[in-house]
């Protein structure tokens, strides 16, 4: 069964085409399930639309639920359509954007962390004139709030664990126990974790997680998932294969999707 969970689409204000286009996409590449998870608002802002080029505004996000809903319907003899959500994890929001998920039907919800200290993981600058001992600083950091998403209960799926390797390929370099700490929170959880394919649009290149990480989640139990974190339709189930090939060599034995929160167990 081949399955992608994370896909965006023009909503967000950074991805191209419609939802439709993906489904069709999807469907085209062979999958039988593919998941809608565009970036949620900023529900902890008092603006309706925060950051347009980013996320969708608070109030497209009923219209989002709905056309998902209806997809769902339409596509629902030639692939099954998941309704999710890219939500951001703001630990001093956390209760405001429990409360706006509990009144949509999510099959899933990804938790990504992509602010550290208030400055974007992605942000290359962020790393100039930093000593090691302070490099060191900012990976625990955000280390210590995806272990905090993971205990949230929020989410079935974390996002792209290490994606603040992006524009700083170094990252992966710097060495703290946080990570696998972090990794043994997420196995004891009971949290999934993407192998995010997106990292091959980045400078970085690859995947996130980076296989050693992912030797590493083995070793603590950790559930792994699919999400080619497609902007652009042609991006759906990118590296599919590959990623199936890897997870076998590294150990894993199945990997996961969600459907009404529910983990379905997929054999590798």
């Amino acid at each position: 069964m081949k399955f992608d969970l994370h896909t965006h689409h023009d909503r967000c204000g950074h991805a191209q085409d419609r939802i439709r286009d993906y489904i069709e996409a999807a469907i085209a590449a062979g999958l039988q399930v593919i998941g809608i998870s565009d970036h949620s608002p900023y529900f902890g802002s008092p603006e309706d639309h925060a950051q347009p080029l980013i996320a969708m505004a608070k109030s497209e996000f009923p219209r989002y639920v709905a056309e998902v809903l209806e997809l769902k319907k339409e596509y629902a003899s030639k692939i099954t359509v998941l309704l999710g959500v890219e939500s951001d994890f703001f630990p001093e929001h956390a209760d405001v954007y429990r409360q706006e998920y509990a009144k949509y039907p999510f099959d899933y919800i990804i938790g990504s962390v992509h602010l550290s200290g208030g400055v974007s993981i992605f942000n290359r600058n962020r790393w100039k004139h930093l000593n090691d001992a302070e490099k060191v600083a900012h990976k625990e950091e955000y280390y210590r709030l995806i272990a905090e998403s993971a205990r949230s209960g929020m989410f079935q799926i974390l996002g792209h664990i290490d994606a603040m390797k992006g524009f700083y390929p170094a990252f992966s370099d710097i060495q703290t126990p946080k990570v696998d700490e972090t990794l043994q929170i997420i196995g004891e959880a009971g949290v999934a974790i993407e192998i995010n394919t997106s990292g091959k649009t980045k400078d970085v290149g690859g995947w996130y997680p980076s296989h050693a990480m992912l030797e590493r989640a083995l070793h603590y139990g950790v559930e792994v998932t699919f999400g080619s974190d497609a902007h652009i339709p042609s991006r759906v189930a990118d590296d599919w294969e590959e990623v199936r090939s890897t997870l076998k060599d590294i150990g894993f034995k199945h990997w996961v999707y969600f459907q009404n929160k529910e983990k379905q167990i997929v054999p590798l």
